[in-house]
């Protein structure tokens, strides 16, 4: 059902700020800068030799307004999978409360929600399976 984790987002007061601090000081690569509309970007940025684990770099203003019950304090974190439709299903059918799939151009993805109430996010990405 779940193949890897893939990203854990980071909500950052200027992307492009920490966008630098990631690359200039610690040695990471921009693995992925996209347009999402609007002065939004989806920007992610690891190691350059270090796996498929990224750091999302989000704006925590913009996430405020999207969704103002996400936690911009604490990371949150993305897990991969090849098949979201049957891993969708899966997680409904086992009593997991999970929202509805969204598509976006740089991947469908869909919440979910542990015992506690933590939010994950998982998500099909273009391209990689």
């Amino acid at each position: 059902m779940i193949d890897s984790i893939a990203k854990i987002t980071l909500y950052v007061k200027n992307q492009n700020e920490a966008r630098d601090f990631w690359t200039e000081k610690m040695g990471f690569i921009v693995r992925l800068e996209q347009q999402m509309g609007a002065g939004q970007k989806w920007l992610e940025v690891g190691p350059e030799y270090g796996g498929g684990t990224s750091f999302v770099l989000y704006d925590k203003e913009m996430m405020k307004a999207q969704n103002p019950e996400v936690n911009v304090g604490h990371p949150s974190v993305i897990l991969c999978t090849g098949d979201l439709e049957s891993a969708h299903r899966e997680m409904k059918e086992r009593g997991v409360l999970a929202g509805d799939i969204m598509r976006m151009p740089y991947g469908s993805m869909f919440q979910f929600y542990d015992m506690d109430g933590n939010v994950f996010l998982l998500r099909e990405e273009v391209g990689t399976h």
